[in-house]
């Protein structure tokens, strides 16, 4: 008899199959690391692109004006300007650039004689809905997966509290809130100090404090760069803007001849999470700035927002330093690993780490100090 030769339908036993599988998720597990390092620079490129568009647009504004943009639009009452009051319409430096970041179309539609607060201006503020519904993607980090894309919700405990406008679809004020992720820089004044009731930020010089010669100062009088200080911390003229901007307008805004320290060393604008400040929208005086007296990356959200403590407690020495409501969320941060990006004054962007000195930092936020920073102090 001639044997019958049986054909071999041997396949992949399930031993062999699960070798596979775990080699591809080793595979896997190796180069996700790489992608996302990837994408994070990516990120990070558009970022520091975005920061360059602003810096142009702020040389821009200078050549066209003189001076840099004055911190906010607001009335005079007595010599002093006056913030958050009648035909003020308080807005920041980020409207006033729009015409030089190819928001003209935008900037046209707004009446600059009239405030979008209701408060204020309670038969008028409806037309501002169609520009404070804009977002403009120049002004987000792409980085931030928590800014809403560009809007956040009005007054919650974790959403943004300003003078919304009136919804004229709605009848109320605009549910939605635009943020930005840039922020102008005061500099190194006071972040807490004098503004507070009692106190200061923990890594504030008291303002009643007489340094030696030689020893560095963290904080200057003149909270959020303006002209108020002690003794109450709000008298007038007790205060001398650091920065390259003054949070209420109370001073004359600087030119290039002003930025003493060398607009290659001088901080402009910085990255900012609005997630993690609850008044960082992106059309009012108050959501526009921050300073360099809170270390960078300072995390001021990981305090539950609705405590007692904490919401509503508006820069008040009682609430914790990682609160939202606290002076400390007026901090540069951002969602990069280890740093922020930082427009400096002559348009270039750096990165800064987060465990950058602060006597260094504090240095690269004032234009005048005098400060000497060697090149690789940063």
């Amino acid at each position: 008899m001639i044997p019958v030769r049986r054909r071999s339908n041997r396949g992949f036993t399930l031993i062999e199959l699960l070798v596979v599988i775990a080699i591809i998720a080793v595979l896997i597990a190796l180069l996700l690391p790489a992608v996302q390092a990837a994408r994070e620079a990516a990120r990070r490129a558009q970022c520091t692109n975005n920061m360059k568009q602003i810096g142009i647009a702020m040389h821009n504004y200078h050549d066209q004006m003189g001076s840099y943009p004055p911190g906010e639009i607001s009335t005079i009452s007595a010599g002093v300007p006056v913030s958050w009051g009648l035909y003020s319409n308080e807005l920041a430096w980020r409207a006033m650039i729009l015409p030089q970041m190819e928001g003209g179309t935008i900037y046209n539609s707004v009446n600059f004689m009239v405030s979008p607060n209701p408060s204020d201006n309670p038969g008028s503020s409806a037309g501002w809905i169609t520009a404070w519904n804009t977002v403009f993607t120049t002004w987000l980090c792409p980085s931030d997966a928590t800014n809403g894309g560009g809007r956040l919700p009005s007054n919650t405990p974790t959403g943004q509290w300003t003078d919304q406008p009136i919804d004229p679809t709605t009848g109320t004020t605009a549910a939605m809130t635009p943020v930005s992720n840039y922020a102008g820089s005061f500099g190194d004044n006071y972040c807490g100090g004098p503004l507070l009731s009692t106190g200061g930020l923990i890594w504030e010089t008291p303002y009643n404090v007489t340094t030696l010669p030689g020893q560095p100062r963290i904080g200057w009088n003149g909270y959020w760069g303006t002209f108020y200080g002690p003794p109450g911390g709000f008298t007038a003229g007790a205060g001398t803007m650091r920065g390259y901007f003054d949070y209420r307008s109370t001073q004359k805004p600087p030119n290039v001849a002003a930025v003493t320290d060398g607009t290659s060393n001088t901080i402009m604008a910085g990255e900012v999470v609005p997630s993690a400040a609850a008044d960082s929208n992106f059309w009012f005086f108050n959501g526009a700035y921050a300073g360099c007296t809170v270390p960078l990356g300072w995390q001021a959200n990981t305090y539950p927002a609705a405590a007692s403590n904490c919401l509503g407690q508006w820069q008040n020495a009682t609430a914790p330093n990682n609160c939202r409501y606290s002076a400390a969320a007026k901090g540069f941060v951002s969602f990069h690993p280890g740093g922020s990006n930082f427009l400096m004054g002559d348009g270039s962007v750096r990165f800064m780490k987060n465990s950058i000195n602060l006597i260094t930092y504090c240095a690269l936020g004032s234009r005048a100090g005098g400060e000497v920073i060697s090149s690789d102090a940063y």
